[in-house]
């Protein structure tokens, strides 16, 4: 297996997981935690009885930019098998890595702006301390973003192969 196809294998897993931590943070209640309860993206919970967070324009910018951060990792999770599978079959033209590694960036972003959004809405309460869901949105990022640099590379390896190909070589 050659460095441009491990770095292709490393990039879909460091993908996968990243997807799956923002889907488990986009998912859960426990974004920050206060003294009588917590809350999440979608709901707030207050001694045991949890409603729908209420329509706050910084809670919907950051539930929208988290969502679209994990569409766009699954699309290119999705880029990035057609992209491994592809060069294991031998086609004559491969699809390129570049699509994969843009859109991982892309998830990044979203999600790095969603999670700016959150925090300059709760980092100034006095009782309000963020929770784990939080954190493990903040850990898919660099997963991300790794990912991003995996295809990157992995692109950057086939055009400089592909650039030299045609020059004879005298060793």
């Amino acid at each position: 297996m050659g460095v441009k196809r491990s770095l292709q294998s490393a990039g879909l897993c460091l993908g996968i997981l990243a997807n799956v931590l923002v889907v488990l943070a986009t998912s859960t209640d426990f974004w920050s935690r206060f003294s009588d309860g917590h809350n999440g993206l979608w709901r707030l919970c207050r001694r045991r009885n949890c409603t729908n967070s209420p329509c706050e324009t910084m809670l919907a910018a950051t539930a929208a930019c988290v969502v679209l951060a994990a569409g766009s990792g699954l699309l290119a999770s999705t880029l990035a098998v057609r992209v491994l599978l592809a060069s294991r079959t031998g086609n004559l033209i491969p699809p390129r890595g570049r699509n994969a590694c843009l859109v991982f960036f892309l998830s990044a972003l979203l999600l790095l702006a969603g999670m700016v959004g959150y925090t300059a809405r709760d980092a100034w309460k006095a009782d309000s301390f963020f929770s784990w869901s939080y954190f493990i949105a903040w850990l898919a990022l660099p997963f991300s973003i790794l990912a991003g640099f995996c295809f990157l590379f992995a692109d950057m390896i086939l055009q400089s192969t592909d650039a030299i190909s045609g020059f004879p070589v005298c060793l």
